[in-house]
């Protein structure tokens, strides 16, 4: 089948060559700043060199706690036991011993407030009978979510061969951890939590964006000797311009995510994360061009029982823009043609390229937001014919 494209008429737009935006100086060994709303990246450098994830690791634990959350494997309330293993992990504690059993909530806030590796440990336990097999369904998830260059070998981030990953691939963890598990990232948001018995200094979360920017919330800091200080940091902030091209400015919420690995101090790396959030809030504008299930071509079906086929998203297509471009866009659909019958709803028929003045800016997939059954023999039949003629 031939690929064809279909220039759409939602926005209309000839405008001269726009101008690359610089991202700022960023004092890291590798960072990446990503439009969540938009689903793209606005800066970048050395996203595919594996680095140690230190403690961001604990993400990929709270990814699978989460999930036996949600699949009723443990419960909230539940109390685990501490091992002696989990009670002699080195580095950041919450400060559990094998004479406590402990709630799994709680568990969890020292695992994410205190990044403590005795209450990670405790965790990996309760949810996979033993640290090597949780390390296994870490390795099965990564492999699962797409995260390429990533190889886990304990579940709380300390030094170990083999035990890295990417800049990308933590973009991929960190936004499906909030898109699978709305319920439960709000624990990343907690600026304070100590259990019971614990010194009362350690009742601080590390990440510093949490108590000087309101809008952050989440999500996880990092940090050995070799890792250097890292941080995944999100904000979401209510900004004007996020309507329709071509209409009038609304207003919407917008979520961006910022990784910086290795920079030198904990000051250093909540001063670079803030400085990219803040610039990719005003150096691009989000534009809304289509809502979600609604169809963004509807082109004809043959041999089908119905003689169309909507395409589109089951979420908002959102584009992120240099700022002063929104209505500079030009969008493109490449399909097959023809588009013969049966589609199942979900399935990916094509895909909407978004460009601004001439530079591509994104490529999103368009499914078919309901299903197309075959026609019957006779109507196959006369749709061959008649495709035959043309």
């Amino acid at each position: 089948m031939k690929k064809i494209f279909l220039s759409l008429a939602v926005i209309i737009c000839l405008s001269a060559a726009s101008q690359p935006v610089q991202p700022p100086e960023i004092a890291a060994r590798s960072y990446l700043l990503l439009d969540v709303t938009a689903n793209q990246i606005l800066a970048e450098k050395g996203i595919d060199t594996p680095v140690e994830p230190a403690s961001l690791t604990k993400l990929m634990t709270a990814y699978l706690v989460f999930d036996a959350l949600r699949n009723k494997k443990i419960d909230l309330h539940q109390t685990l036991s501490v091992s002696e293993r989990a009670w002699k992990m080195p580095g950041s504690r919450m400060f559990i011993d094998p004479k406590m059993k402990v709630q799994v909530e709680d568990l969890i806030k020292g695992m994410i407030v205190q990044s403590g590796n005795d209450a990670t440990v405790a965790l990996a336990e309760g949810v996979g009978g033993s640290v090597e097999r949780f390390v296994q369904l870490m390795n099965d998830q990564a492999k699962a979510l797409g995260m390429k260059s990533t190889g886990y070998k304990n579940p709380e981030g300390l030094t170990e061969a083999g035990h890295t990953t990417t800049a990308r691939d933590l973009s991929v963890l960190a936004t499906r951890l909030m898109q699978d598990f709305p319920d439960y990232v709000t624990y990343y948001a907690i600026k304070k939590y100590r259990y019971e018995g614990a010194p009362t200094a350690n009742d601080s979360n590390r990440n510093l964006l949490l108590f000087r920017d309101p809008t952050v919330d989440g999500l996880k800091t990092g940090h050995t000797d070799a890792a250097g200080y890292c941080l995944i940091a999100t904000a979401k902030r209510e900004v004007p311009g996020l309507g329709h091209a071509g209409a009038s400015a609304g207003v919407g919420s917008r979520r961006l995510l910022s990784i910086v690995l290795g920079t030198a101090s904990e000051n250093a790396r909540a001063n670079e994360s803030q400085k990219l959030l803040n610039w990719g809030y005003t150096a691009y504008e989000a534009v809304k061009l289509f809502d979600a299930n609604q169809a963004v071509v509807t082109p004809q079906v043959w041999k089908g029982r119905a003689a169309t086929v909507a395409l589109g998203q089951s979420r908002a297509i959102v584009v992120a823009v240099p700022a002063g471009y929104g209505s500079k866009l030009t969008t493109q659909v490449a399909r097959p043609e023809p588009l013969v019958a049966p589609f199942a709803k979900g399935q990916q028929v094509g895909v909407l390229k978004i460009s601004s003045a001439g530079q591509a800016l994104a490529e999103v997939p368009l499914v078919a937001l309901e299903g197309v059954e075959q026609a019957n023999v006779l109507g196959r039949a006369w749709d061959a014919l008649r495709l035959w003629i043309k």
